[in-house]
């Protein structure tokens, strides 16, 4: 019987593939999943520009890459998310950049949308939050660790903004976005490490 990660493996993209598809989503004035709205395929649009940013400019740790580089059994990242996630826009540029680093690590994009039972294991209080990194062996039976929907400290300041402005409005969401600018990646490629 197939597994759950093998059944997601061969719905999965690479991320070239899901960068495609987002610039075909863009063209088309949509955005991935099942709901389709203007909003969400504006954030489709900013999510983009983002990501392209995000490319250029996060420099990975040296002790990071250093772990990554000695990775001597293949590994498989599942990544969940779709186009209009901007935690997604802010992180799994990185979490490219980081498998990119070692000939063993295959990152593979997920739908969150198209894979719910997946999703379903790997809910985060109860909810479909993303980006949800999977990190499973070459058999595609075991799980390795992960990582998500933000970073450690990302999430602490979510939560406390969120306290602060009593609930997720536009300034917790804005305040999130200059946290992602201000750390670079950073937190995200402590969380990683950790798993090493």
């Amino acid at each position: 019987m197939k597994t759950i990660f093998n059944q997601a493996y061969e719905q999965s993209m690479s991320y070239q593939e899901f960068l495609d598809l987002m610039d075909e989503k863009i063209k088309d004035g949509l955005s991935t999943g099942h709901e389709q709205n203007e909003i969400l395929s504006n954030f489709t649009k900013l999510n983009r520009s983002r990501m392209k940013r995000v490319t250029k400019t996060v420099e990975l740790l040296p002790e990071l890459t250093e772990k990554i580089q000695n990775i001597t059994e293949k590994q498989i990242w599942l990544v969940l998310t779709e186009s209009w996630c901007g935690d997604a826009a802010q992180s799994v540029p990185v979490l490219n950049l980081i498998a990119e680093s070692s000939p063993n690590i295959e990152l593979r994009i997920v739908l969150r949308d198209d894979n719910d039972p997946l999703m379903q294991q790997y809910l985060t209080n109860g909810g479909r939050s993303i980006p949800k990194l999977i990190a499973i062996d070459a058999s595609k039976e075991n799980e390795l660790f992960t990582w998500g929907p933000r970073p450690e400290k990302g999430t602490a300041f979510f939560l406390e903004q969120k306290e602060k402005f009593g609930g997720v409005t536009a300034e917790v969401k804005e305040a999130l976005q200059k946290w992602y600018n201000d750390d670079q990646g950073q937190s995200l490629q402590q969380d990683i490490l950790k798993q090493y």
